[in-house]
Protein backbone atom coordinates (compact mmCIF):
# COMPACT_ATOMS: atom_id res chain seq x y z
CA UNK A 1 0.00 0.00 0.00
CA UNK A 2 1.32 3.29 -0.56
CA UNK A 3 0.61 5.37 2.67
CA UNK A 4 2.53 8.42 3.33
CA UNK A 5 2.50 8.62 7.52
CA UNK A 6 6.24 8.77 9.28
CA UNK A 7 7.15 9.20 12.67
CA UNK A 8 10.03 11.39 12.98
CA UNK A 9 7.64 14.94 11.44
CA UNK A 10 10.33 17.66 9.66
CA UNK A 11 9.36 21.16 10.99
CA UNK A 12 8.98 23.63 8.41
CA UNK A 13 9.55 27.44 8.66
CA UNK A 14 5.78 27.89 8.95
CA UNK A 15 5.59 25.34 12.14
CA UNK A 16 3.99 22.51 9.71
CA UNK A 17 6.07 19.36 9.87
CA UNK A 18 6.26 16.75 6.95
CA UNK A 19 2.89 14.92 8.08
CA UNK A 20 0.65 18.01 7.93
CA UNK A 21 1.88 18.68 4.51
CA UNK A 22 1.05 15.23 3.46
CA UNK A 23 -2.49 15.37 5.14
CA UNK A 24 -2.67 18.91 2.72
CA UNK A 25 -2.28 17.12 -0.27
CA UNK A 26 1.05 14.73 -1.12
CA UNK A 27 -1.55 11.80 -1.08
CA UNK A 28 -0.52 9.49 -3.99
CA UNK A 29 1.33 9.23 -7.75
CA UNK A 30 -1.46 7.78 -9.46
CA UNK A 31 -1.81 5.83 -13.10
CA UNK A 32 0.14 7.00 -16.31
CA UNK A 33 1.03 10.14 -18.17
CA UNK A 34 -1.58 11.03 -21.03
CA UNK A 35 1.30 9.71 -23.34
CA UNK A 36 1.59 6.42 -22.23
CA UNK A 37 -1.88 5.71 -21.98
CA UNK A 38 -2.43 6.94 -25.64
CA UNK A 39 0.78 4.59 -26.54
CA UNK A 40 -0.75 1.64 -24.77
CA UNK A 41 -4.08 2.82 -26.70
CA UNK A 42 -2.47 2.69 -29.97
CA UNK A 43 -0.95 -0.89 -29.69
CA UNK A 44 -4.15 -1.91 -28.47
CA UNK A 45 -3.43 -3.30 -25.22
CA UNK A 46 -6.80 -0.91 -23.64
CA UNK A 47 -9.97 -1.16 -25.00
CA UNK A 48 -10.93 2.32 -24.32
CA UNK A 49 -14.30 1.76 -25.97
CA UNK A 50 -15.33 -1.20 -23.23
CA UNK A 51 -14.72 0.92 -20.13
CA UNK A 52 -15.40 -1.31 -17.65
CA UNK A 53 -14.34 -1.02 -13.75
CA UNK A 54 -14.13 -3.80 -11.36
CA UNK A 55 -15.45 -4.43 -7.50
CA UNK A 56 -12.94 -7.39 -6.22
CA UNK A 57 -15.12 -8.60 -2.93
CA UNK A 58 -11.68 -10.42 -1.00
CA UNK A 59 -13.62 -12.88 1.47
CA UNK A 60 -10.48 -13.38 3.34
CA UNK A 61 -10.08 -16.27 5.33
CA UNK A 62 -11.46 -19.00 2.53
CA UNK A 63 -15.41 -19.79 2.53
CA UNK A 64 -16.67 -23.56 2.74
CA UNK A 65 -17.53 -24.26 -0.74
CA UNK A 66 -20.30 -26.94 0.42
CA UNK A 67 -21.63 -24.66 2.82
CA UNK A 68 -22.25 -21.76 0.42
CA UNK A 69 -22.64 -22.18 -2.98
CA UNK A 70 -21.64 -25.95 -3.74
CA UNK A 71 -23.86 -27.74 -1.75
CA UNK A 72 -23.68 -31.29 -1.59
CA UNK A 73 -27.04 -32.16 0.30
CA UNK A 74 -26.48 -36.24 -0.33
CA UNK A 75 -23.07 -36.55 1.25
CA UNK A 76 -22.82 -37.80 4.45
CA UNK A 77 -23.58 -35.33 7.45
CA UNK A 78 -19.70 -34.55 8.48
CA UNK A 79 -19.15 -33.38 4.49
CA UNK A 80 -22.61 -31.87 3.97
CA UNK A 81 -22.40 -29.71 7.01
CA UNK A 82 -25.50 -28.23 8.70
CA UNK A 83 -26.63 -25.94 6.27
CA UNK A 84 -29.45 -26.72 3.51
CA UNK A 85 -29.84 -25.88 -0.26
CA UNK A 86 -32.35 -23.83 -1.60
CA UNK A 87 -33.38 -22.93 -4.94
CA UNK A 88 -32.77 -19.91 -6.68
CA UNK A 89 -34.80 -18.03 -9.69
CA UNK A 90 -33.02 -19.96 -12.01
CA UNK A 91 -34.11 -23.69 -12.39
CA UNK A 92 -31.28 -26.30 -11.79
CA UNK A 93 -29.03 -23.94 -9.26
CA UNK A 94 -29.29 -24.41 -5.59
CA UNK A 95 -27.25 -22.13 -3.02
CA UNK A 96 -26.79 -22.29 0.78
CA UNK A 97 -29.82 -21.23 3.23
CA UNK A 98 -27.85 -18.73 4.46
CA UNK A 99 -27.83 -16.66 1.14
CA UNK A 100 -32.20 -16.09 0.79
CA UNK A 101 -31.59 -12.93 -1.19
CA UNK A 102 -28.88 -14.11 -3.31
CA UNK A 103 -31.17 -17.33 -4.45
CA UNK A 104 -33.33 -14.22 -5.83
CA UNK A 105 -30.99 -13.04 -7.89
CA UNK A 106 -29.68 -16.07 -9.72
CA UNK A 107 -30.35 -14.97 -13.31
CA UNK A 108 -27.68 -11.76 -12.90
CA UNK A 109 -24.51 -13.92 -11.26
CA UNK A 110 -22.34 -16.87 -12.45
CA UNK A 111 -20.92 -19.69 -10.14
CA UNK A 112 -17.57 -21.32 -11.25
CA UNK A 113 -17.56 -24.61 -8.58
CA UNK A 114 -13.80 -25.84 -10.29
CA UNK A 115 -11.60 -22.53 -9.04
CA UNK A 116 -8.51 -24.57 -7.39
CA UNK A 117 -4.69 -23.86 -6.82
CA UNK A 118 -1.68 -26.04 -4.33
CA UNK A 119 -1.43 -23.08 -2.29
CA UNK A 120 -3.22 -24.04 1.29
CA UNK A 121 -1.57 -20.67 3.24
CA UNK A 122 -2.94 -17.66 3.86
CA UNK A 123 -0.70 -15.01 3.14
CA UNK A 124 0.86 -17.09 -0.11
CA UNK A 125 -2.36 -17.82 -1.63
CA UNK A 126 -3.28 -14.05 -0.95
CA UNK A 127 -0.91 -13.31 -3.42
CA UNK A 128 -1.56 -16.23 -5.60
CA UNK A 129 -4.84 -15.42 -6.52
CA UNK A 130 -4.66 -11.37 -7.35
CA UNK A 131 -1.18 -11.68 -8.95
CA UNK A 132 -1.80 -15.27 -10.41
CA UNK A 133 1.71 -16.01 -9.75
CA UNK A 134 3.44 -18.02 -7.08
CA UNK A 135 5.00 -15.93 -4.40
CA UNK A 136 8.59 -15.80 -4.81
CA UNK A 137 11.35 -13.09 -3.13
CA UNK A 138 12.90 -12.57 -6.37
CA UNK A 139 10.23 -10.75 -7.96
CA UNK A 140 7.19 -9.46 -6.60
CA UNK A 141 4.73 -8.92 -8.78
CA UNK A 142 1.64 -6.63 -9.17
CA UNK A 143 -1.62 -6.94 -7.83
CA UNK A 144 -4.75 -6.99 -10.50
CA UNK A 145 -6.03 -3.66 -9.47
CA UNK A 146 -2.20 -2.01 -9.46
CA UNK A 147 -1.57 -3.49 -13.21
CA UNK A 148 -4.91 -2.28 -14.08
CA UNK A 149 -4.69 0.74 -13.23
CA UNK A 150 -1.47 1.48 -15.04
CA UNK A 151 -2.45 0.07 -18.02
CA UNK A 152 -6.30 2.19 -17.94
CA UNK A 153 -5.16 5.54 -15.93
CA UNK A 154 -6.63 7.07 -13.72
CA UNK A 155 -10.48 8.77 -15.15
CA UNK A 156 -10.92 11.24 -12.41
CA UNK A 157 -9.06 13.46 -9.60
CA UNK A 158 -9.39 9.41 -7.59
CA UNK A 159 -6.85 7.22 -7.71
CA UNK A 160 -7.55 4.45 -10.12
CA UNK A 161 -6.81 1.97 -7.04
CA UNK A 162 -7.97 1.74 -4.09
CA UNK A 163 -8.47 -0.52 -1.42
CA UNK A 164 -10.65 -0.44 1.58
CA UNK A 165 -11.54 -0.97 4.52
CA UNK A 166 -8.06 -2.35 6.14
CA UNK A 167 -5.02 -4.07 4.83
CA UNK A 168 -4.46 -7.24 4.54
CA UNK A 169 -3.14 -9.14 7.95
CA UNK A 170 -0.60 -10.43 5.03
CA UNK A 171 0.75 -7.58 3.19
CA UNK A 172 0.67 -10.06 0.02
CA UNK A 173 -0.88 -9.83 -3.09
CA UNK A 174 -2.24 -6.30 -2.79
CA UNK A 175 0.83 -3.94 -3.99
CA UNK A 176 2.05 -2.90 -7.68
CA UNK A 177 5.03 -4.76 -7.11
CA UNK A 178 7.94 -4.13 -9.76
CA UNK A 179 5.50 -1.63 -11.57
CA UNK A 180 6.76 0.37 -8.83
CA UNK A 181 5.17 2.40 -5.65
CA UNK A 182 3.72 4.91 -7.56
CA UNK A 183 1.12 2.40 -8.72
CA UNK A 184 0.54 1.01 -5.16
CA UNK A 185 -3.34 1.10 -4.27
CA UNK A 186 -4.69 4.04 -2.24
CA UNK A 187 -5.25 2.37 1.33
CA UNK A 188 -8.48 3.63 2.72
CA UNK A 189 -7.70 2.26 6.22
CA UNK A 190 -11.53 3.32 7.93
CA UNK A 191 -14.09 1.71 9.10
CA UNK A 192 -17.60 3.31 6.48
CA UNK A 193 -19.76 2.20 8.96
CA UNK A 194 -18.68 4.78 11.90
CA UNK A 195 -20.94 7.10 12.29
CA UNK A 196 -17.74 9.26 12.63
CA UNK A 197 -16.61 7.74 9.00
CA UNK A 198 -14.26 10.55 6.97
CA UNK A 199 -11.49 10.13 5.35
CA UNK A 200 -8.68 12.15 6.98
CA UNK A 201 -6.07 12.18 4.13
CA UNK A 202 -8.64 13.68 1.44
CA UNK A 203 -10.19 16.30 4.25
CA UNK A 204 -7.87 19.00 4.43
CA UNK A 205 -6.66 20.07 7.97
CA UNK A 206 -8.10 22.91 9.93
CA UNK A 207 -5.36 25.14 8.98
CA UNK A 208 -5.37 24.53 5.22
CA UNK A 209 -9.24 25.41 5.01
CA UNK A 210 -8.09 28.56 5.88
CA UNK A 211 -5.61 29.61 4.13
CA UNK A 212 -6.38 31.15 0.64
CA UNK A 213 -5.37 29.33 -2.71
CA UNK A 214 -2.70 31.31 -3.64
CA UNK A 215 -0.87 30.88 0.18
CA UNK A 216 -1.39 27.44 -0.46
CA UNK A 217 0.18 26.53 -3.47
CA UNK A 218 3.09 28.51 -2.12
CA UNK A 219 3.70 25.92 0.04
CA UNK A 220 5.63 24.18 -2.59
CA UNK A 221 8.89 25.86 -2.54
CA UNK A 222 8.79 25.67 1.27
CA UNK A 223 7.78 21.49 1.11
CA UNK A 224 10.76 21.04 -1.71
CA UNK A 225 13.23 22.95 0.00
CA UNK A 226 12.46 21.22 3.29
CA UNK A 227 12.43 17.38 1.37
CA UNK A 228 15.46 18.31 -0.04
CA UNK A 229 17.31 18.52 3.12
CA UNK A 230 15.75 15.60 4.60
CA UNK A 231 15.97 12.99 2.23
CA UNK A 232 17.97 14.73 -0.59
CA UNK A 233 17.87 12.61 -3.13
CA UNK A 234 15.78 9.70 -2.21
CA UNK A 235 13.27 8.15 -4.14
CA UNK A 236 10.58 9.55 -1.57
CA UNK A 237 11.25 12.76 -2.21
CA UNK A 238 10.98 11.93 -6.26
CA UNK A 239 8.10 10.41 -5.61
CA UNK A 240 6.47 13.08 -3.35
CA UNK A 241 7.33 15.52 -6.08
CA UNK A 242 5.35 13.66 -8.85
CA UNK A 243 2.29 13.51 -6.98
CA UNK A 244 2.38 16.78 -5.98
CA UNK A 245 -0.52 18.06 -8.34
CA UNK A 246 -2.80 15.06 -9.06
CA UNK A 247 -2.68 15.11 -4.41
CA UNK A 248 -3.68 18.81 -4.38
CA UNK A 249 -6.66 17.92 -7.06
CA UNK A 250 -7.26 15.40 -4.67
CA UNK A 251 -7.56 17.44 -1.57
CA UNK A 252 -9.05 20.55 -3.32
CA UNK A 253 -11.67 18.61 -5.23
CA UNK A 254 -15.54 18.55 -3.88
CA UNK A 255 -16.02 15.98 -6.35
CA UNK A 256 -13.71 14.04 -5.15
CA UNK A 257 -14.44 14.24 -1.47
CA UNK A 258 -18.17 13.71 -1.75
CA UNK A 259 -17.32 10.26 -3.29
CA UNK A 260 -17.12 9.21 0.55
CA UNK A 261 -19.88 11.14 1.96
CA UNK A 262 -22.12 8.01 2.50
CA UNK A 263 -24.10 10.48 4.91
CA UNK A 264 -25.67 11.54 1.66
CA UNK A 265 -27.54 7.87 1.09
CA UNK A 266 -30.67 7.21 2.01
CA UNK A 267 -30.98 5.54 5.45
CA UNK A 268 -33.19 2.97 3.71
CA UNK A 269 -30.46 2.02 1.13
CA UNK A 270 -27.51 1.84 3.81
CA UNK A 271 -30.01 -0.57 6.14
CA UNK A 272 -30.25 -2.44 3.16
CA UNK A 273 -26.34 -3.10 2.39
CA UNK A 274 -26.03 -3.54 6.13
CA UNK A 275 -24.93 -1.49 8.79
CA UNK A 276 -21.46 -3.22 9.06
CA UNK A 277 -18.37 -2.73 7.88
CA UNK A 278 -18.32 -5.06 4.70
CA UNK A 279 -21.83 -3.55 3.93
CA UNK A 280 -20.71 0.02 3.98
CA UNK A 281 -17.55 -0.85 1.86
CA UNK A 282 -19.37 -2.10 -0.79
CA UNK A 283 -22.02 1.02 -0.86
CA UNK A 284 -18.58 3.01 -0.64
CA UNK A 285 -17.34 0.80 -3.88
CA UNK A 286 -20.26 1.39 -5.65
CA UNK A 287 -19.99 5.31 -4.96
CA UNK A 288 -16.00 5.34 -5.98
CA UNK A 289 -16.46 3.38 -9.42
CA UNK A 290 -19.19 5.78 -10.23
CA UNK A 291 -17.07 8.79 -9.27
CA UNK A 292 -14.62 7.60 -11.61
CA UNK A 293 -12.36 4.94 -10.05
CA UNK A 294 -11.29 1.99 -12.12
CA UNK A 295 -10.66 -0.78 -9.48
CA UNK A 296 -12.04 -0.92 -5.86
CA UNK A 297 -11.00 -4.23 -3.90
CA UNK A 298 -12.43 -4.66 -0.49
CA UNK A 299 -10.94 -7.24 1.91
CA UNK A 300 -14.00 -8.38 3.91
CA UNK A 301 -11.99 -9.13 6.85
CA UNK A 302 -8.26 -8.02 8.04
CA UNK A 303 -7.16 -11.28 9.80
CA UNK A 304 -7.44 -14.51 8.69
CA UNK A 305 -7.83 -16.08 12.41
CA UNK A 306 -9.55 -15.27 15.44
CA UNK A 307 -13.08 -13.65 15.51
CA UNK A 308 -15.78 -14.11 12.75
CA UNK A 309 -14.12 -15.03 9.56
CA UNK A 310 -14.45 -16.95 6.84
CA UNK A 311 -11.21 -19.13 8.60
CA UNK A 312 -14.07 -21.56 9.91
CA UNK A 313 -11.30 -23.99 11.76
CA UNK A 314 -13.47 -24.69 14.42
CA UNK A 315 -13.54 -24.25 18.36
CA UNK A 316 -11.59 -20.63 20.38
CA UNK A 317 -9.39 -19.11 18.89
CA UNK A 318 -10.64 -19.60 15.16
CA UNK A 319 -14.52 -19.85 14.31
CA UNK A 320 -17.09 -22.95 14.15
CA UNK A 321 -18.89 -23.45 10.86
CA UNK A 322 -21.69 -22.24 12.61
CA UNK A 323 -20.43 -18.75 12.56
CA UNK A 324 -21.85 -18.92 9.13
CA UNK A 325 -24.98 -18.01 10.22
CA UNK A 326 -23.33 -14.60 10.81
CA UNK A 327 -21.56 -14.16 8.07
CA UNK A 328 -24.18 -15.40 5.66
CA UNK A 329 -26.86 -12.23 6.28
CA UNK A 330 -23.73 -9.89 6.22
CA UNK A 331 -22.65 -10.89 2.65
CA UNK A 332 -25.97 -11.61 1.52
CA UNK A 333 -27.42 -8.60 1.90
CA UNK A 334 -24.05 -6.19 0.70
CA UNK A 335 -24.02 -8.25 -2.39
CA UNK A 336 -27.54 -8.26 -3.44
CA UNK A 337 -27.74 -4.56 -2.53
CA UNK A 338 -24.48 -3.83 -4.48
CA UNK A 339 -25.85 -5.72 -7.50
CA UNK A 340 -29.48 -4.31 -7.46
CA UNK A 341 -27.44 -0.76 -6.71
CA UNK A 342 -25.82 -1.34 -9.78
CA UNK A 343 -28.26 -2.39 -11.72
CA UNK A 344 -30.44 -0.06 -10.78
CA UNK A 345 -28.21 2.97 -11.65
CA UNK A 346 -27.41 1.47 -15.07
CA UNK A 347 -23.79 0.81 -13.80
CA UNK A 348 -24.24 -2.88 -13.84
CA UNK A 349 -22.86 -3.80 -17.50
CA UNK A 350 -20.12 -1.51 -17.26
CA UNK A 351 -19.06 -2.85 -13.60
CA UNK A 352 -17.53 -5.93 -13.14
CA UNK A 353 -18.26 -7.43 -9.40
CA UNK A 354 -15.61 -11.13 -8.53
CA UNK A 355 -16.30 -12.09 -4.83
CA UNK A 356 -13.81 -14.86 -3.93
CA UNK A 357 -11.75 -15.99 -1.12
CA UNK A 358 -7.68 -17.55 -1.27
CA UNK A 359 -9.03 -21.07 -1.11
CA UNK A 360 -12.10 -23.37 -0.18
CA UNK A 361 -12.40 -25.43 2.86
CA UNK A 362 -11.90 -29.58 3.84
CA UNK A 363 -14.44 -31.70 2.83
CA UNK A 364 -14.94 -33.23 6.22
CA UNK A 365 -16.02 -31.47 9.44
CA UNK A 366 -13.27 -31.80 11.98
CA UNK A 367 -13.58 -32.80 15.33
CA UNK A 368 -13.26 -28.92 16.51
CA UNK A 369 -16.45 -28.72 14.28
CA UNK A 370 -14.73 -26.56 11.58
CA UNK A 371 -13.09 -27.22 8.21
CA UNK A 372 -9.83 -26.40 7.65
CA UNK A 373 -7.54 -25.07 4.57
CA UNK A 374 -8.48 -26.66 1.43
CA UNK A 375 -7.06 -24.96 -2.28
CA UNK A 376 -8.29 -27.87 -4.34
CA UNK A 377 -11.45 -26.70 -5.36
CA UNK A 378 -13.95 -23.48 -4.45
CA UNK A 379 -15.99 -21.33 -6.00
CA UNK A 380 -15.97 -17.48 -7.07
CA UNK A 381 -18.98 -15.82 -7.83
CA UNK A 382 -18.89 -12.72 -11.05
CA UNK A 383 -21.91 -10.63 -12.35
CA UNK A 384 -21.70 -7.05 -14.80
CA UNK A 385 -18.96 -6.39 -16.88
CA UNK A 386 -20.32 -8.80 -19.86
CA UNK A 387 -20.57 -11.58 -17.62
CA UNK A 388 -23.59 -13.96 -18.53
CA UNK A 389 -25.64 -14.63 -15.30
CA UNK A 390 -27.61 -17.52 -13.82
CA UNK A 391 -25.02 -20.14 -15.09
CA UNK A 392 -22.69 -22.62 -13.40
CA UNK A 393 -18.93 -23.26 -15.17
CA UNK A 394 -17.48 -26.64 -13.70
CA UNK A 395 -18.13 -28.79 -10.87
CA UNK A 396 -16.78 -30.07 -8.08
CA UNK A 397 -16.88 -33.90 -7.11
CA UNK A 398 -19.63 -35.56 -4.85
CA UNK A 399 -17.82 -33.72 -1.87
CA UNK A 400 -16.50 -30.81 -3.22
CA UNK A 401 -13.24 -32.18 -2.20
CA UNK A 402 -11.83 -31.36 -6.33
CA UNK A 403 -13.16 -30.35 -9.80
CA UNK A 404 -14.87 -32.35 -11.84
CA UNK A 405 -14.60 -31.02 -14.67
CA UNK A 406 -13.62 -27.75 -16.25
CA UNK A 407 -10.84 -26.84 -13.50
CA UNK A 408 -10.43 -23.29 -13.54
CA UNK A 409 -6.75 -21.91 -11.81
CA UNK A 410 -5.65 -18.55 -10.62
CA UNK A 411 -4.42 -17.38 -14.02
CA UNK A 412 -8.13 -18.19 -16.09
CA UNK A 413 -9.75 -15.73 -13.23
CA UNK A 414 -7.53 -13.32 -13.95
CA UNK A 415 -7.24 -13.51 -17.89
CA UNK A 416 -11.16 -13.39 -17.76
CA UNK A 417 -11.17 -10.20 -15.50
CA UNK A 418 -8.91 -8.24 -17.48
CA UNK A 419 -10.93 -9.25 -20.94
CA UNK A 420 -14.30 -7.83 -18.98
CA UNK A 421 -12.35 -4.50 -18.74
CA UNK A 422 -11.02 -4.83 -22.28
CA UNK A 423 -7.07 -5.32 -21.74
CA UNK A 424 -5.57 -7.28 -24.44
CA UNK A 425 -4.38 -10.69 -22.83
CA UNK A 426 -1.25 -9.92 -24.64
CA UNK A 427 -0.34 -6.86 -23.10
CA UNK A 428 3.09 -6.53 -21.37
CA UNK A 429 4.22 -4.59 -18.00
CA UNK A 430 7.70 -3.44 -17.70
CA UNK A 431 9.37 -5.56 -14.79
CA UNK A 432 12.72 -5.46 -13.32
CA UNK A 433 15.12 -3.82 -15.87
CA UNK A 434 12.80 -3.16 -18.32
CA UNK A 435 12.36 -6.73 -19.00
CA UNK A 436 9.11 -7.54 -20.54
CA UNK A 437 6.39 -9.67 -18.31
CA UNK A 438 3.02 -10.73 -19.83
CA UNK A 439 -0.22 -9.88 -17.68
CA UNK A 440 -0.80 -13.62 -17.47
CA UNK A 441 1.21 -16.46 -18.92
CA UNK A 442 1.33 -17.23 -22.54
CA UNK A 443 -1.46 -19.34 -23.81
CA UNK A 444 -3.76 -18.70 -20.78
CA UNK A 445 -7.45 -18.19 -21.58
CA UNK A 446 -10.26 -16.43 -20.36
CA UNK A 447 -13.43 -18.33 -18.88
CA UNK A 448 -15.21 -17.80 -22.55
CA UNK A 449 -18.59 -19.51 -21.03
CA UNK A 450 -18.59 -16.36 -18.72
CA UNK A 451 -19.17 -13.91 -21.73
CA UNK A 452 -21.84 -16.92 -23.29
CA UNK A 453 -19.31 -17.88 -25.86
Amino acid sequence: MFRLDTPHPVPFCDGLNRRDFLHAGALSCLGLSLADLCGLEARGAVDRSRDVNCIFLFLVGGPSQMDTWDMKPEAPSEVRGPYRPIPTNVPGIRISEIFPRMARHADRYALVRSFHHNVPAHPLAHYLVQTGQTFSPGIVYPNLGSATGFLKGADSELPPHLVLPIPLTSRKGQSAGFLGKTHDPFLIHSDPSRDDFRIQDLVPPEYVSAIRVERARSFRNVVDRAFRTFEEGGASTRLLDSAYHQAYSIVSSAKARAAFDLKSEEDQLRDRYGRNRFGQSCLLARRLVEAGVRFVTINMFDDFGGGVSWDVHGSSPFSPITELDKLGPMFDNAYTSLIEDLQDRGLLEETLVVAMGEFGRTPKINPAGGRDHWPSVSTIILAGGGIQGGQVVGSSDRIAAEPRDRPVGPQEVLATIYKALGIDLHTELPGPQSRPIPIVDIGVEPIHELFGG
